[in-house]
């Protein structure tokens, strides 16, 4: 779904950053980055406890 992501460079990037800076200032820019980030942060931990949660399940039927 988002697979346009991976291919996006660094130079996109900064053009992007610079747009949202001036529609909606720094402060709201920096919030926005701070949020995706803790986001990001938290769908890596629920994916770790999630594939944990699988193995444990695999492990204690003994499929392996």
């Amino acid at each position: 779904m988002f697979d346009f992501i991976k291919n996006i460079s660094s130079t996109e990037l900064i053009v992007l950053v610079i747009i949202l800076v001036l529609l909606f200032g720094a402060k709201v820019a920096v919030g926005l980055g701070k949020t995706s980030g803790e986001t990001v942060k938290e769908l890596k931990k629920i994916k770790k406890t999630f594939t944990e949660a699988v193995q444990d399940d695999d492990d204690k039927t003994g499929k392996n």
